[in-house]
Parts: C-alpha cells; structure tokens; sequence
C-alpha cells in the first residue's frame, strides 16, 4: 500500500471518500458500453492520436473502462499517468515524458507502448460528502507534441462529457432498480415513489409498465412530462406508438415482440415526437415482468437523451471536420470515397477533381497567415457553390483540396464543370489587409479498367493533376488511360 491509500487512525480520509464513490458507481471491472467507447473513439479522432482512455483510479490499480488503440484492461497504480491527472482539478499534459524526470523510467516510456504524450482531464462525481476525482479521460502519442488552449479546452470538454454519461448511467440504474422495485414491494411504495420521481426528474427519465393480458399501459409521473400530455389521458399502445416517426415506430414494435418471444431485455434508442411536436431522441429499455413462471408484463424505463446525442453528433462532426474551411478532412474524405467507389462499381458515374492552389505558399509568406486561412476559407465556400449540387469538398491538407462529383448531371458534363470552377476560383479574396488574387489548377479521373481503388484513383488525378501544373498552372487536365499497346 502506497503513502496516497494509507489509512491512518478510524476516521475516513479523502482518499476513502473518493474510493467510496468510485466503487458505489459499479463500473470497476464492468462489461465494454457503447456510449463510452463512442467517447474515447471521438477523442482519439478529434487529436489525432493513436491511444484514448477512460480510466478508473482503484485504490491499487487502474481499471480502463474504455478505449481505442490499445488491449491493456488494467495497470498498476503507482505507474499510471492518470493517477496524477486525478489530483488536480485541472488538465494534466505531459509534452515529452523522455524528458520528465517522473516519467522518464516509466515502464510505459522506456518499454514497447514507448509513450511520449500524455494529455488527461479528470473525471469528477458528487455525492453526499463532496466531489471526487475517480479517473480521467486522457490521449496518448508515442510522438512528442503539445496542445494549445483550444484543444485544451476540448479535451475537458469531453471529460465533462464523460461525468454526464456516468451520472446518467447511474441514474438509470437506480431509476430502473426502483422501477423493478416498485412492482414487487408494494409495502415500500411511497417512500419508494417519492426518491423515483426525484430520479425522474434529475434524468429525465419516466418508467412504463404493459400489461401482456390486456394490452393496458401504466406510466410514471416522467413518462407523461417527456410525451407532454396530461395525466389524465390514458395511453393505449397505439396511441403511445405513434408518438414514433414510422421507420422508428418499427423498430420499437419489433423490440417489444422480440423481448415477448425470447425473453431477452430490448434497449433502442429512437426518434421521438411530443404532443407539442418536439422532435427529441429516446432511449428506451424493457424486460419481461414474470409471475409464477409466466409473462404477465414488459416493464422498463424511457429516456430522453436528446442533449448527449447533439453533443456527440456535433463530436462526430467536428472529428470529420477541417477546422479552417469547415469542408470535410482527410479522413472524412477517404471514408466517402470508399462509399462512391462502391456505387461506382454498381455503375454510378463518378469524378474525382483535385485542387492545388496556384502561389500559396508565397500568399503565406508575403501577406501571413491569417490572410492564408482566409483564401482557404473562400475555396471552402466556393466547392460549395450551388452549381456543386450534391458534390462532397474536403481539404486534404496544406492548399490541397478534392471534390467527388457524383450527381448525373454534373458527371454527364464534368469538363465545362471543373472549367466553370477553374473561373470561380480566380475571383479575388478580400482579407482584412488586402484584396488577394489566387486561382488553381485542377486534375479529374473516373473509374474505370485498372482504376478501382482509392490509390489508383488519386494516382490517376494526381497525373492530371501534375499534366495540368506542367502545362499552365490555373487549367486543368483529365486523365486519360493510356491505350493498349497491340501487335
């Protein structure tokens, strides 16, 4: 036992405290769960970092409750990064372990993981003694780098995110617990329905119970707040059914029939309409209620998770987003066009156009690069043109861009389409020091014999593209297969 969990005469320490709440949440050695792996998948993309945990601080070890890029399930404490993370309050960033007398003999730096970067935020509850750090949500590089104040401000961002998932986790769990609770105790009722609609309302939750006999529906006070309707309509099946959208309206029919057939407990999460026409996202999870070996009922909870889905939404987003165009990065581009290429196998038409800009390294080095940023903002704007109808744009780094056309139309008349983009893309920039001519020079390829793979297809626009640069830089050029040499 190390000098942090030494206990020392009867009275519980901060360290108790902390380890209290920790182990009354049941996550420690808990199964994997979406929303959390979700997390820490969103946090390696947002950094672009091989390695993202959320780890759990035990009174001896680390327990990783999830993660990306790395198998470990658990390390010892006195080695774990994170431990020091849960000691302050605020972000802990580590830009070069190699050269941090503290970390420097870490068996994770000096070993095979051969961390260099350590960024982690902690992860925080409350409950009746304080708030407690129980663990943290950290990316790890085997490269040096360091985070500026906007990424820092992320990464708490998502740790945040990270305490509003497990606080709903248990409540959801305490919800549900008492919800089972409710029907087999009807001597504890009352004491048991005033901390459920605590519950409730702090969740956003509601419980429902179903009736296999006669189709009779019984709903808590949270279940008529989260439909908005009163409680003095009674809900049948049908009408609580169609508070769905039809695709969803299916899917929860097929839950509930499945869960009757099999007896395996259902967990979807749908789209949702109140009664005042307010578009929310639910999660809703039911069970078998058994009486004497037989189902008599399916009881269970309904949550409204419409703010947690926005955030990770706008997560997923802003992860396949380039931060100065607001186009699509490298990464959302290359998962696109995987996806077009596959149609075009199918026979959808398809064109890939490359962009380079024409002089930006020079529009950089004579006006800075704010004025740069702002050039890459206008060609962001324009691949978006009206005229661009249904085209994807993203910026594959530096002044490189890249838009699929895959709209009929516009394949069908894909030159005086990139020539009508080569013209727009010589208007002039206004930035806040000066009016900045630009233009670009373009590549295109299709699909086609021996151009069926992503490489194959960016090799063919870059040799486009470079028979265009060497031709006159702000045309453009189309790839031509060369011809089959015959006897």
């Amino acid at each position: 036992m190390n000098a942090l969990t030494t206990i020392s005469g009867s009275f519980p320490t901060d360290e108790d405290r902390r380890l209290s709440a920790l182990h009354a949440l049941n996550l420690l050695d808990s199964e994997p769960e979406k929303a959390f792996d979700a997390l820490v998948a969103i946090a390696a993309q947002r950094f672009d970092c091989p390695i993202s945990l959320l780890s759990l601080i035990d009174r001896d070890r680390q327990w990783i409750k999830a993660k990306s890029g790395i198998e470990v399930e658990q390390t010892d404490r006195d080695i774990a990064f994170c431990d020091h993370t849960i000691r302050s309050d605020q972000p802990f960033i580590i830009n070069d372990t190699s050269k941090d007398p503290r970390f420097a003999g870490n068996p994770f730096v000096t070993g095979d993981a051969h961390v260099r970067f350590y960024a982690g935020a902690p992860i925080h509850v409350s409950d009746a003694d304080g708030r407690h750090a129980i663990g943290a949500l950290c990316i790890i590089d085997d490269k040096p780098r360091s985070l500026n104040d906007v990424q820092i401000t992320a990464l708490t961002h998502l740790a945040l995110i990270a305490e509003a998932l497990i606080s709903a986790r248990g409540a959801a769990q305490e919800a549900l617990s008492i919800a089972e609770s409710a029907q087999e105790q009807s001597r504890l009722l009352r004491r048991q329905e005033r901390v459920f609609g605590q519950a409730e309302r702090l969740s956003k939750i509601g419980s429902w119970r179903l009736d296999l006999r006669n189709d009779e529906i019984v709903w808590s006070d949270g279940m008529y707040r989260i439909h908005e309707i009163a409680p003095e309509h009674k809900p049948d099946l049908a009408t609580a059914l169609d508070f769905y959208p039809p695709r969803d309206r299916a899917m929860v029919s097929t839950a509930l029939d499945r869960t009757i057939e099999t007896g395996e407990m259902f967990n979807v999460e749908v789209d949702f309409v109140t009664a005042r026409g307010r578009r929310r996202r639910m999660r809703s999870s039911g069970e078998l209620e058994i009486e004497k070996g037989k189902a008599v009922a399916l009881v269970g909870v309904f949550q409204d998770i419409t703010d947690t889905h926005h955030i990770e939404r706008k997560l997923r987003e802003s992860a396949s987003t380039d931060e100065v165009t607001q186009i699509a990065n490298r990464a959302e581009f290359n998962r696109v066009l995987e996806a077009e290429l596959q149609a075009a196998r199918a026979g959808a038409g398809l064109v890939l156009v490359l962009i380079d800009l024409d002089d930006f390294k020079t529009t950089n080095d004579t006006f800075g690069h704010l004025a740069g940023d702002d050039v890459l903002r206008a060609v962001g704007q324009r691949l978006r043109a009206p005229y661009l109808k249904d085209s994807f744009a993203a910026r594959l780094g530096g002044d490189e861009f890249a838009l699929l056309l895959s709209d009929p139309d516009l394949v069908a008349t894909a030159p005086a389409v990139i020539e009508r983009l080569l013209e727009h893309l010589k208007s002039p920039v206004q930035t806040a020091t000066a009016l900045l001519q630009m233009s670009g020079t373009i590549g295109s390829a299709s699909p086609g014999p021996g151009i069926d793979t992503i490489r194959e297809l960016m090799h063919a626009a870059d040799v486009a593209l470079y028979t265009a640069k060497r031709t006159r830089r702000g045309t453009a050029h189309a790839f031509t297969p060369p011809r089959p040499v015959t006897d």
